[in-house]
């Protein structure tokens, strides 16, 4: 049997006052009042993902001195160095597919607008670094680009039409309502024409249309600066590595080929326009740690990006170290990871997400964006051959809007670890809880506790202080505190 909410989170053997949640007065945004560091830390809000409830506010837990602390009962330590820092935080988000803009289209005014609300007021989940497609991706209603047909190496059919129904109005309605949202673009595929096989589906890039090509993310970039829609960053292509077995949107690009766009035709062509928006490379799995290597030591090709996107599907987010090891200046950025709608706990395996996120995390990584924000029961509209689930799921008859275990993981760290936050050291000599810490821009700390086991208790060490915790299985936990 499970524990209740109330026992889940709890004063333990430390000694701490069963009554420290009614003494602890919370601002308006549901965290402490501001105050400065002291030797005497603030008592810590609570939030609580278990198969009981979902991020639900716990028992606040207070610090104890160490000298007054009793003999812990705690499995496992945990030590916080809030001096020791490491990489910014942008944000967090989803994909912007154009399945996932026409699925939200699907709902009503107004359940569409009060879950864009949900999704993206800085007062809910608040994302804010989200990913859109430069033309159609598997996850789409059909195969387009933006200049179909014969050879046009002049681009005088280029259009963005097709964006203009669902796709445009969703991502000016998310920037409404998150000014400060951070959008990063991305192909699948150049148009076919530009391909040896003469289709979006699969294939490999054509040297000789680079230049094209190029002058073809110019004009995306300005066509949906005019929408109101400007771009922050773009990758050269998504999945650099495979062209799917020509099954859907995908193309191939030799590790030549990408450094020579990159130093050659897009930031030349950047720059000459005068564009602000960054080049990021590879976006794709870990395991292509050393063509980013090779990459960044291509002449020139770090004169026009300084970041890398990965991807989790394949490899070891440990693996970054080996780029940041001998690049530190390099940004990180992890931009694709997604569940399987088949899988039997698509529902419920927010500890398993967590874990996969504080592992970015811990790897260097300054944002998370996940796959498809939303797509029906099935996942679909999908093109590809791939089981995705979105995000949310929107049931195509009843419109029931249903949130997945990936969603719940991300309550953890969207909703409490602001943009221009710092990752913080933690150490524990135990691996079976996860843990990874932050400072905000104002002070706040935030720790994030990822319980994939049989429920334990933790003992927290900061500085003087001491705290413990109680975790239950397949649990996350986000403790708040100044």
């Amino acid at each position: 049997m499970g524990t209740s909410r109330r026992d889940f989170l709890k004063v333990s053997a430390l000694g701490l006052a069963a009554n420290v949640a009614g003494a602890t007065q919370l601002s308006k945004s549901g965290f402490p009042p501001q105050s400065h560091h002291s030797a005497n830390p603030s008592a810590m809000s609570v939030w609580v993902t278990n198969d009981q409830s979902r991020y639900a506010s716990a028992e606040a837990i207070s610090w104890k001195r160490n000298a007054t602390a009793t003999r812990s009962n705690a499995k496992h330590a945990i030590t916080l160095h809030p001096q020791t820092k490491f990489q910014p935080i942008l944000g967090f988000g989803a994909a912007f597919t154009d399945a996932a803009c026409y699925t939200l289209n699907q709902l009503s005014p107004g359940s569409r607008e009060q879950l864009m609300h949900e999704l993206f007021s800085p007062s809910e989940m608040g994302f804010d670094v989200c990913r859109t497609c430069i033309g159609a991706s598997d996850y789409s209603t059909k195969v387009y680009g933006y200049d179909e047909g014969d050879p046009d190496p002049e681009l005088t059919r280029f259009s963005i039409d097709h964006d203009r129904e669902y796709i445009l109005p969703t991502l000016r309605a998310a920037r409404a309502i998150n000014p400060d949202l951070f959008l990063f673009s991305t192909p699948w595929s150049p148009p076919g024409w530009m391909k040896d096989n003469n289709s979006m589906l699969g294939g490999v890039m054509r040297r000789k249309y680079m230049p094209s090509y190029a002058n073809y993310f110019v004009k995306f970039l300005q066509a949906y600066e005019a929408e109101g829609v400007p771009i922050q960053a773009v990758s050269v292509q998504n999945e650099v590595d495979t062209e799917q077995d020509g099954r859907m949107p995908a193309c191939a690009w030799p590790q030549e080929y990408e450094a020579d766009f990159v130093r050659k035709y897009l930031g030349p062509s950047f720059e000459a326009q005068g564009l602000k928006t960054k080049i990021w490379i590879i976006d794709h799995n870990y395991n292509l740690w050393g063509r980013a290597l090779a990459e960044l030591e291509t002449p020139d090709v770090r004169k026009y990006t300084n970041a890398i996107a990965w991807h989790g599907y394949v490899g070891k987010p440990e693996w970054i170290d080996r780029v940041h090891d001998q690049y530190p200046e390099v940004e990180m950025y992890w931009t694709e990871g997604g569940p399987d709608y088949t899988d039997p706990h698509y529902l419920d395996n927010w500890s398993l997400w967590s874990a996969t996120f504080t592992g970015t995390l811990r790897h260097w990584c300054r944002s998370i964006t996940a796959w498809n924000f939303a797509l029906d029961e099935v996942g679909k509209p999908n093109l590809g051959p791939f089981p995705c689930g979105g995000l949310v799921s929107v049931n195509s008859q009843s419109k029931e809007i249903t949130r997945c275990g990936q969603y719940w993981a991300f309550a953890h760290y969207s909703k409490s670890i602001r943009r221009g936050a710092v990752r913080f050291d933690t150490q524990s000599a135990a691996t079976e809880v996860q843990h990874v810490g932050f400072e905000n821009p104002d002070g706040q700390r935030v720790l994030v506790l990822t319980n994939q086991g049989a429920a334990t208790n933790v003992a927290l060490h900061l500085e003087e202080s001491t705290a413990e915790i109680s975790l239950d299985s397949n649990s996350v936990t986000t403790l708040v505190w100044r």
